[in-house]
C-alpha cells in the first residue's frame, strides 16, 4: 500500500500579473524522501514552493502538507515544517545564534531545547565560529548556512528548500547532502528541494521532476548517465510541441 504524501500538489494553476506562471501541476513527496524540481529561471519553482507553504492562493487546485489543506494547516502542522525560499532566514542584526534560536522558538520549542538544538545546529553546518557575529556582517555563503540551520534547527518532518546549495562552497554542498540523506532517514522527513543545477540534486534525490514554463514536463532518473543532456532534451521537447501547437 503506497504511504500517503507528506507534500502534495494537486493540479495547481497560478498567474502572477495576468500573466500564467503555473499551469495543472501535480506533484508529491513521500516519507523518507527527497524530491528535487528542476528547471530552467523563471520555470515557476518558487511560485510553486510559496503555494505549497500557504504563502500564495493557488487559482485552481491544491496544496496539502501531512494530508491537511494547506489553507487549513494549523501550528501543529507549522511546527513540523521547515523552509528556505529565495533568501535566508536571518534578521541582519541578530547573531548566527540568535538567528537560529529564534526559528526554533517560532517553531514551538522552549527556550532550554532551543537553546541546545541551535548550538547542535550551527556545528552540523560549521558557524561554530560565526556563533556571536551578526548576521549581516557574515558572507553570503555563511548566511546561507544559517538559513539552512534555522530551517534545520527543530527537526522538521516536512522541508522545503528553494535552491538551498546557492552560494555554497563544495564542502557546504557536502554537508547539506549529508544532512538531508540523514533527515529522511533517521526521522523519515519528507524533503522537496528545487535547484537548476542537475548535478548538485542528482546526487541526493530519490526523484527528479522538471518544471519548464510552468508545466512538469518529465521527470529524470538520479544516477543516469548524461543528465545534463536529457534535461535539455525534455525542455527541447516541449519547447517544439508548444510550437507546433502554437
Amino acid at each position: 500500500m503506497k504511504t500517503s504524501a507528506a507534500i502534495k500538489a494537486e493540479r495547481v494553476s497560478k498567474a502572477l500579473g495576468g500573466i500564467p506562471v503555473l499551469d495543472d501541476v501535480s506533484l508529491d513527496v513521500g516519507p523518507s524522501e527527497i524530491h528535487a524540481l528542476v528547471g530552467l529561471n523563471g520555470a515557476g519553482k518558487t511560485t510553486l514552493m510559496r503555494i505549497l507553504l500557504g504563502m500564495l492562493k493557488p487559482d485552481l487546485g491544491g496544496a496539502h502538507l501531512t494530508g491537511l489543506p494547506v489553507s487549513g494547516a494549523g501550528a501543529q502542522v507549522w511546527s513540523r515544517v521547515g523552509q528556505m525560499l529565495e533568501t535566508p532566514f536571518a534578521y541582519p542584526e541578530l547573531t548566527a545564534r540568535e538567528n537560529v534560536y529564534c526559528s526554533a522558538r517560532l517553531h514551538g520549542m522552549d527556550r532550554d531545547a532551543a537553546g541546545s538544538a541551535a548550538g547542535r545546529a550551527l556545528t552540523d553546518l560549521g558557524l561554530e565560529q560565526y556563533a556571536t557575529r551578526r548576521a549581516g556582517t557574515l558572507s553570503l555563503g555563511n548566511r546561507q548556512r544559517v538559513g539552512l540551520a534555522a530551517a534545520l534547527v527543530h527537526g522538521p518532518d516536512v522541508l522545503v528548500l528553494d535552491e538551498p546549495t546557492n552560494s555554497l562552497d563544495p564542502r557546504g554542498v557536502i554537508v547539506l547532502r549529508r544532512l538531508l540523506q540523514e533527515a529522511c532517514r533517521d526521522r523519515g522527513a519528507a524533503i522537496l528541494v528545487s535547484s537548476h543545477h542537475l548535478d548538485e540534486v542528482a546526487r541526493m534525490a530519490d526523484r527528479i521532476s522538471v518544471l519548464h514554463r510552468g508545466r512538469i514536463i518529465g521527470s529524470l532518473q538520479p544516477g543516469t548517465v548524461d543528465l545534463e543532456r536529457r534535461f535539455f532534451d525534455l525542455v527541447l521537447q516541449s519547447d517544439m510541441h508548444e510550437q507546433e501547437q502554437g
